[in-house]
């Protein structure tokens, strides 16, 4: 679809009857764009229309910012107690609005149910560790060279944040991306994908209503490739975290670079499972099912490329194969289903590509490949070469592909023979060789006998290469979020 047939589709679809308008949330109440214009939010598995959402514009960028840095100077001010009960407040609300968030994200981005049950509990559990870390934010006291001189150091927030958030899971990476700036003092403006606006508008909702107080928590909705520039780079904006392409990490880290602004970016994947001849095979198909399909292959951390030892390639393959033709994809709401529809009309013609330029220059599909409405089927590929599509980019889809390799040696070359570093996974009940891959495989992150898929609040999240740059967590946000200050004091003679 062009760009040119969006936007009429756009004005055609626009006085349709949907919910009421969602406005942009600044300053701690909702306002219209200065635009004027709303755009159409479509419910992925029949491309219905979901909502009516106000489309931002530099100024209403500039906006929201100057209303989180107006807020800013009393919001430092709070006391760490405060912060502390606002959060486990909105852990506490989330989970009385359990329901309504599960039905947002089943309806929106596509969630099935257990996807969407585990993104709400993920929510939670980031809102209490982050309540946690208000009274983390600590400095030292350093012994001094100086005869009478008191030396110590403090922290303090730096102002600004800028959260710009994906489809994929939004209110995951929404908490995530807001949670630790406030619990350490600084205000957030947030722009969320278009593609999942209300997730956003439930979570002002939810920290509106624990208390904190107007202008530290702002959403701004449209799309980024109009306003994300202006958010970047707004000269008030102290730091910018990202996630979403490659390609867009790249830019962002161009624009902050000059101004000499922190950024945090948490990009692509390609990552790699490596199955070895004595590894629990039952347990790895499962890993392998689970890291890549969960979703419907729509995460960073997929299990796009799997390396299994010949000697046990063929029955991986036929084990994997019965795994993701018994996967369901039923009703999106029953517990039994597993694949959902792909968010968009763009996304889904980069599914097609990869799996059809495959098939085209000789891959085998192994199961998978064809399409009920907007759902691909779960895909496994074999035979790949390394010039075909899906060998190389990120499909951002249900689909994998098994490479056989000869030992561990050539497991670990092909494992990093990529431009991304995010997730790895290894398969094996040698301890040995499973340290030494988690010490050679390049990556932010390496899981012996587990999927490469799995995340917690409290780790240092994030990859290497294209994948990314620094780290996600509660407890690597204080210093993310925080500057020190040294602070002595001459005393007496």
């Amino acid at each position: 679809m062009t760009e040119e047939t969006q936007e009429e589709m756009m004005v055609q679809t626009t006085a349709m009857p949907v919910r009421s308008p969602m406005d942009l949330w600044i300053g701690g109440q909702h306002v219209a764009p200065a635009t004027g214009r709303y755009f159409i939010d479509r419910n992925p598995e029949d491309d219905a229309p979901y909502a009516q959402v106000a489309e931002a514009g530099a100024d209403d960028v500039d906006r929201a910012v100057q209303a989180a840095h107006a807020a800013f100077d009393g919001y430092r001010r709070t006391l760490a107690a405060d912060r502390e009960a606002w959060l486990s407040r909105a852990a506490a609300i989330v989970e009385r609005r359990r329901q309504e968030f599960v039905d947002v994200l089943t309806d929106e981005v596509g969630s099935p149910f257990g996807k969407a049950q585990f993104e709400v509990q993920y929510a939670i559990n980031c809102l209490r560790a982050a309540a946690g870390v208000a009274r983390r934010v600590t400095g030292q006291t350093i012994p001094s060279e100086t005869p009478g001189r008191f030396s110590m150091t403090v922290r303090e927030p730096l102002g600004v944040i800028a959260s710009i958030t994906p489809f994929n899971v939004p209110l995951l990476k929404n908490v995530k991306l807001s949670s630790t700036p406030l619990a350490t003092g600084n205000t957030v403006v947030m722009l969320t994908s278009e593609e999942a606006p209300r997730v956003a508008h439930l979570l002002a909702e939810v920290y509106h209503e624990a208390g904190i107080p107007a202008g530290a928590f702002n959403v701004v909705t449209g799309f980024g490739d109009k306003i994300g520039d202006a958010l970047t780079t707004h000269p008030l904006v102290k730091v910018v975290m990202f996630t979403g392409s490659s390609r867009v990490g790249k830019h962002i880290a161009g624009l902050c670079g000059p101004l000499m602004r922190r950024v945090v970016l948490e990009l692509g994947g390609k990552n790699p499972l490596v199955v070895l001849a004595d590894a629990d095979l039952d347990a790895a198909v499962e890993a392998a099912a689970l890291g890549q399909f969960f979703f419907q292959g729509q995460a960073c951390m997929a299990s796009s490329r799997i390396y299994v030892e010949r000697g046990v390639e063929a029955e991986f393959c036929r084990r994997l194969k019965a795994k993701a033709e018994s996967l369901g994809m039923g009703d999106l709401r029953d517990p039994n289903t597993w694949v959902g529809p792909i968010i968009s009309e763009r996304q889904r013609q980069r599914v097609r590509h990869h799996i059809e330029d495959a098939v085209a220059q000789g891959a085998t599909l192994l199961t998978g490949g064809d399409w009920i409405g907007n759902r691909c089927r779960p895909t496994v590929l074999t035979g790949v070469a390394e010039s075909m599509t899906v060998c190389r980019e990120e499909t951002f889809g249900p689909v994998t592909s098994i490479y056989p390799v000869a030992d561990f040696e050539e497991a670990v070359a092909r494992a990093n023979d990529t431009r991304y570093g995010l997730s790895a996974a290894i398969f094996t009940r040698d301890i040995t060789k499973a340290m030494q891959f988690s010490q050679r495989v390049h990556a932010g992150m390496v899981h012996i006998n587990a999927p490469t898929l799995h995340d917690e609040p409290h780790v240092p999240f994030g990859g290497v290469g294209d994948s990314g740059f620094g780290r996600e967590g509660t407890d690597i946000d204080v210093d993310t979020f925080t500057e020190w200050k040294w602070i002595t004091v001459q005393l007496p003679a």
